[in-house]
């Protein structure tokens, strides 16, 4: 039989009249005691029947020790504290804190027993052992010093922070003041100073235990982020979490890429992934990834530590309105409180992850992590929640697609990062109509380039031969783009446009035919009715012709040479031939990204970049991102992760190199160095500004790499590149090749 848990250590007077009738607790577990309330269900333990004789005050047990049950016989008398203390888990550990002889007198200093951190003093030769939080505002008193009264004996810890004064070996507050601290016992033995902690043997789950195993649950297995003081219980949530194998954290060292990390890891894999940070400016520096990942639909889930409760409102240290700040770009958004429904919160977070591929955001005040869970509160998880989102169009936007299809004779298919995923029929559409596939920027590598049918990029960042196809059409076929001005999609032609999103279709000019539908079921669907012979064109020889011309043209770009650097046709053919065909490719903003887009040929890898947002510094954040999707999900494990930036752009976030080095990132780093913000000059020479401010005092990054722990190497020729690239590329772990470019060859 196993013990009853001891309820109180004081019996209870229950007032009954005669025949009155009561059943007592034996378990010891209810919350009404001495009283059952059920909690003894699914033990073997079974409530006690109580009639009372007379009208009187019965004292009932809550020991339940008594041998005269239910009534109390004076057994909670010999209760012991070791008793107490096991029933708690709890067990007393001794500590050396510090060497023999090692405290002068009058000293005092912070020293760490176990998980307790102690303000060890020194006094008259005796040790004393107090908590280091001052009671007032937890002001860290193996900082304060000890000051005694000149002419008298009273000696008084000093608190750094705000002056409040304790007894160095009793912890005591002068006066009549009754916030003392508490005290450890202390040994002085041969070896040295210990103290004793007592320390749990059995963890008790918090709320934020569950919060973070329902998270799990939903497929959230990585965080990104920064541990403060406001986020310290979620974060030791997170820790067991990662101790038993359920989740991976990386911390960083600025917020903002934390957020550019997860945003990057949604975006190659459409799951979900977390960052963390403090309240304050940690949470206001996740904002800007966070934005990235809601523009371009990624689902990432925002965790932000904050002031506690009590304190809110009148505006204390690092407070903020996180509610209000967040709202514009999180489609959920709570605090979580006392008395909140903890895990239901978790669940509907994820959930608008997910579904609605959107940033979700959880406030966390710093006193609600470590509430106790409820006895027998379970973590929740996306069973029963999600149903199947896979839907075809209306009859009728499918018969009236599949008509303008049979009537082109030029038809093109045009692809946006919306595709992602769902390419099997819609290249399978794209070979029965003969039809040429052009990819918005976002969606570059959808396609490989050497496909019989590939047209390269559109707009800014494009290519001669997708324009030119998309010119000489008379049907675009659009799956999956949004028709913003950077994607290039002319509104001139006859469009048939296809999205899971009601709010995209016709979302900056009307269309001909828009069509609500899953892309990859609406492609299936259009392939199987179209006949084997629709009539089109075959314009695999004009597209062959065309790229042929491009190509040239990149050649003899590549022979351009000022002598001041290399020229980004020839970096990018370099990279090219040399990138695995599987390689996740992230790249950054500014001349490197239209440079990219126009010269980089892909052969299956997949390219992550701030679409629409278009912030400077993604790329290698966001590569660290995608890194860690390497090591956990199956179709990414083991991919060669590059990331592509300029100078400017791997400035913003050059020390999480160190955090790469510090988790063993096996990624390449390829940066364009030419000492300027590109981007910016060349739009102040077009629009006719003076060229101001653009000019960039930079390190010598390969050194840099080099201190961090990585591999660094600076290429000034371009004979050297290739080899380069090559090292890096076979370098285990993180390598940096800072490329000499010039400016003005893009």
């Amino acid at each position: 039989m196993p013990k009853a848990h001891i309820a109180d250590t004081q019996p209870k007077p229950v007032e009954l009249k005669a025949g009155e009738t009561v059943w007592w607790c034996t378990c010891g577990r209810s919350k009404n005691q001495p009283l059952c309330d059920g909690s003894h269900q699914g033990s073997e333990f079974t409530p006690l029947k109580f009639t009372a004789e007379k009208d009187d005050r019965y004292f009932f047990c809550q020991c339940k020790q008594t041998a005269t049950a239910p009534l109390c016989d004076g057994s909670h008398k010999q209760i012991t504290q070791e008793q107490l203390d096991e029933q708690a888990g709890l067990q007393t550990v001794w500590y050396k804190v510090a060497e023999p002889g090692d405290m002068r007198d009058g000293e005092v200093r912070a020293v760490q027993a176990g998980d307790q951190s102690i303000a060890l003093t020194c006094l008259g030769g005796e040790i004393g052992a107090l908590d280091n939080a001052c009671p007032h505002q937890g002001g860290p008193l193996g900082e304060g010093s000890i000051e005694c009264n000149e002419g008298t004996s009273d000696c008084w810890l000093r608190c750094p922070w705000h002056g409040w004064d304790f007894h160095p070996l009793t912890g005591l507050s002068p006066g009549e003041h009754d916030d003392g601290v508490a005290t450890y016992p202390v040994e002085l033995r041969d070896d040295g100073v210990y103290v004793a902690v007592q320390e749990s043997t059995v963890h008790r789950a918090t709320v934020s235990d569950l919060m973070a195993q329902t998270m799990v649950n939903w497929g959230i297995t990585h965080v990104f982020g920064m541990v403060g003081h406001s986020n310290l219980g979620l974060a030791d949530a997170l820790r067991l979490r990662e101790d038993k194998g359920d989740l991976s954290y990386i911390g960083i060292r600025h917020e903002g890429a934390a957020a550019f990390a997860a945003s990057g890891y949604a975006k190659l894999t459409g799951r979900p992934a977390a960052c963390l940070s403090i309240a304050g400016p940690g949470a206001t520096n996740l904002l800007t990834g966070l934005w990235d990942a809601k523009v371009d639909r990624a689902p990432v889930l925002a965790l932000t530590g904050q002031v506690n409760t009590q304190v809110l409102g009148p505006g204390a240290f690092q407070e903020i309105d996180l509610a209000s700040a967040f709202a514009p770009v999180a489609s959920f958004s709570q605090t979580v409180l006392r008395d909140s429904r903890h895990v239901e919160l978790m669940n509907l977070a994820c959930k608008h992850a997910i579904v609605e591929r959107d940033v979700a955001h959880l406030i966390f005040p710093d006193e609600v992590q470590t509430l106790a869970a409820g006895e027998g509160d379970t973590a929740g998880g996306p069973e029963g929640r999600l149903g199947d989102r896979q839907m075809l169009p209306s009859t009728d936007s499918l018969a009236a697609a599949l008509q303008r299809l049979k009537d082109a004779k030029r038809p093109v298919i045009i692809v946006g990062y919306g595709a992602l995923g769902r390419m099997e029929y819609v290249l399978e559409l794209a070979e029965k109509l003969k039809a040429p596939v052009l990819t918005t920027f976002k969606a570059k590598g959808q396609i490989a380039d050497d496909h019989p049918l590939a047209a390269g990029v559109l707009g800014r960042s494009g290519t001669p031969v997708a324009s030119w196809c998309m010119n000489e059409s008379d049907l675009l076929l659009v799956f999956g783009a949004s028709f913003s001005n950077h994607t290039g999609i002319t509104a001139k032609k006859p469009t048939i446009q296809v999205d899971f999103d009601a709010m995209t279709l016709g979302k900056f000019h009307p269309v001909e035919l828009p069509v609500l539908g899953e892309i990859g079921l609406t492609a299936e669907w259009l392939w199987r009715a179209l006949p084997e012979d629709t009539g089109a064109v075959d314009q695999q020889a004009e597209l062959a012709e065309r790229w042929q011309i491009w190509r040239d043209e990149k050649a003899a770009r590549r022979t351009r040479d000022r002598g001041k650097g290399i020229n980004s046709a020839s970096l990018f053919e370099t990279l090219s031939t040399l990138a695995p065909a599987a390689a996740v490719i992230a790249v950054d903003v500014g001349n490197n990204t239209y440079s990219f887009g126009r010269y980089f040929e892909c052969r299956g890898q997949r390219i992550l970049m701030s679409g629409y947002l278009g912030s400077i510094g993604f790329a290698f954040p966001a590569a660290m991102g995608a890194w860690a999707a390497t090591q956990a999900q199956p179709d990414y494990r083991a991919r060669t992760v590059i990331s592509v930036s300029g100078d400017g752009g791997f400035g913003q976030y050059m020390a999480e190199f160190t955090t790469a080095v510090h988790y063993g990132m096996n990624l390449t780093h390829v940066l364009l160095n030419n000492s300027e913000l590109g981007k910016i000059s060349k739009e102040q020479r077009a629009g006719h500004w003076p060229v101001w401010q653009t000019k960039l005092r930079n390190p010598d990054f390969a050194a840099y790499a080099k201190s961090c722990g990585g591999l660094g190497i600076r290429v000034e020729s371009l004979d050297d590149l290739a080899d380069a690239l090559k090292r890096a590329l076979a370098y285990e772990g993180p390598a940096l090749v800072d490329v000499m470019a010039d400016v003005e060859l893009i």
